[in-house]
């Protein structure tokens, strides 16, 4: 396995843990539809659905998360979400969270943004 898709995986399982020390259910991992995926969706009390991205990195030296979260993810996001909802005939709101992940998986730091994004307004033109 290619080391950053090992930093990326011990990123995704810090993830998890964070959100289960928070109160949240995983409900998937890594769920795929088609060419889209979701890294994780858990599950709150409200019941509330979160489908949190996870981005890790060794340094945020040059990391703008706000940059890595752009439109094209987003859609992605949104999409792969509508089709989990379907496919599973959920009935909940949905919120979009983002986590930050850097340093080694010895020290990682770990920045939650919950509603990080809102899935974009459709037009009608």
């Amino acid at each position: 396995m290619a080391q950053h898709n090992s930093l990326g995986k011990a990123g995704e399982q810090a993830a998890i843990e964070f959100l289960i020390k928070q109160g949240y259910t995983i409900r998937e991992t890594n769920w795929r539809l088609n060419h889209l995926e979701i890294d994780i969706v858990a599950q709150d009390s409200r019941p509330r659905l979160h489908i949190v991205e996870v981005k890790t990195r060794t340094s945020d030296e040059h990391f703008d998360p706000l940059k890595a979260i752009n439109k094209t993810k987003i859609r992605n996001l949104v999409a792969a979400a509508a089709g989990y909802i379907s496919h599973y005939r959920l009935h909940m709101e949905v919120q979009y969270d983002v986590m930050i992940i850097t340093g080694s998986p010895q020290n990682f730091s770990i920045q939650y943004i919950p509603d990080a994004f809102y899935p974009p307004l459709r037009s009608f033109r």
